[in-house]
């Protein structure tokens, strides 16, 4: 475990400041000690009447049953899609839990789906905690990278429900840590992103903006790839509906608020709480993409510090999305991760452990407050990005001519 600095600021190299420590350490032993005492209380997985609990995990698992019969096409189809779900669960429920990602995520449905529904799930959520602790670890550089990972309430949000969130962080993290010394293989996990294709807005624009042509060539034909397997696993017909029904699912969660607004973690859907019209929202979330993405992009090609480029890019991600959950703020993780692995090497700044330490507060606090508070902690973490680098944005251009250098 990494050392605790014994400072309240914890302003030396090589330390995790205290109160940022303190913060993790409660989280983390809460959240190991929920989900033994829910799964024994009936409240994970399972309810009181030793049924299996309708919650987000139920669409992988009926989409890769109606995959596994035959049936890839039906998944998409909410009505066909919703039966299977009542078969497995034993029950009924209000509304429904469609399934909206492309194709290739069809091929990891279709593997959980051969397995009995709980432990599909059980195995879902470690498996991919797992390859999100370790993209953590490896960013951190030590055992508080796990604790960390384990500790942020994005973990809470993707066990309970059994959502998607660890494998994007987990890809997003690989791709940002292998961008450096292994850009092929970056471009590999970039291109297995494109299952969440809402969080592949920045990517393509910072890797030309900053000459990173192996990845960008990578992740390119890794999609390409993904796109032609599952073409052939499933049929051409699976990707004709999954364009078919993108229609109905954007109409119901950023047109009609299917599920309030409040629920949702984006400028677009903040602008509809405060009562903003849909033109309005829009607008606004496209002036916020814009303003992101010339920060980030004008950031790659400076001579800042490679671990805040990829702060500001993972953090930028979630900014520029209209469509964020609170299980998908576990990729707010990794633009942390990398401002405590600079702040370890480089020693923090005297605010910015109470400001991480405010940004878990902020999540934690979402299942009370039940407002957008991701939101607010996304844009803490870009402005700590942005403050670390304010010194980049005075002159440290880079100095080659047309596309910066790919060196890090």
């Amino acid at each position: 475990m990494a050392e605790i600095a014994s400072s309240p600021s914890g302003a030396q190299p090589g330390s995790v400041p205290r109160v940022l420590f303190n913060a993790c350490l409660v989280l983390f032993v809460l959240t190991l000690l929920y989900f033994p005492a829910a799964w024994f209380s009936h409240a994970w997985i399972y309810d009181a009447k030793s049924l299996p609990s309708p919650t987000d995990f139920v669409n992988v698992w009926a989409a890769g049953k109606l995959t596994l019969e035959g049936h890839a096409v039906q998944a998409w189809d909410w009505e066909v899609q919703k039966q299977v779900e009542i078969a497995v669960l034993g029950q009924d429920f209000d509304g429904y839990f469609a399934w909206h990602y492309p194709p290739p995520f069809l091929f990891v449905a279709a593997v959980l789906a051969q397995f009995p529904y709980v432990t599909a799930f059980v195995g879902w959520a470690l498996g991919s905690l797992v390859l999100y602790a370790l993209a953590m670890r490896a960013i951190v550089g030590g055992g508080f990278g796990v604790m960390l990972a384990i500790a942020f309430p994005g973990t809470f949000d993707n066990l309970a429900v059994g959502q998607n969130g660890f494998l994007t962080a987990a890809l997003i993290g690989a791709t940002l840590y292998l961008i450096p010394a292994r850009p092929v293989l970056a471009g590999i996990c970039l291109g297995f992103l494109t299952y969440k294709p809402q969080y592949g807005l920045l990517f393509p624009l910072i890797l030309v903006a900053s000459g990173r042509w192996r990845v960008f060539l990578s992740a390119g034909v890794t999609a390409i790839a993904l796109a032609l397997a599952s073409a052939i696993a499933f049929g051409v017909e699976s990707w004709v509906a999954f364009f078919h029904w993108m229609p109905m699912i954007s109409k119901a969660v950023l047109s009609e608020g299917t599920g309030s607004w409040l629920r949702l973690q984006s400028v677009f859907a903040m602008v509809r709480c405060l009562g903003g019209n849909e033109q309005l929202a829009w607008a606004v979330q496209g002036t916020a993409i814009g303003l992101v993405a010339i920060m980030v992009a004008a950031m790659w090609r400076s001579k800042a510090r490679y671990e805040m480029k990829a702060a500001a890019l993972a953090a930028g991600t979630l900014l520029c999305s209209p469509y964020v959950y609170m299980y998908d703020l576990a990729v707010l993780a990794i633009p942390v991760a990398y401002l405590v692995r600079i702040g370890c090497r480089d020693g923090f700044r005297s605010y910015e452990p109470h400001a991480l330490a405010f940004v878990l507060a902020l999540l934690a606090s979402y299942p009370f407050l039940q407002i957008p508070v991701g939101l607010a902690a996304t844009l803490v973490v870009f402005a700590l990005v942005l403050a670390r680098v304010k010194a980049s944005w005075r002159g440290s251009w880079s100095s080659a001519p047309g596309f910066a250098s790919a060196s890090a």
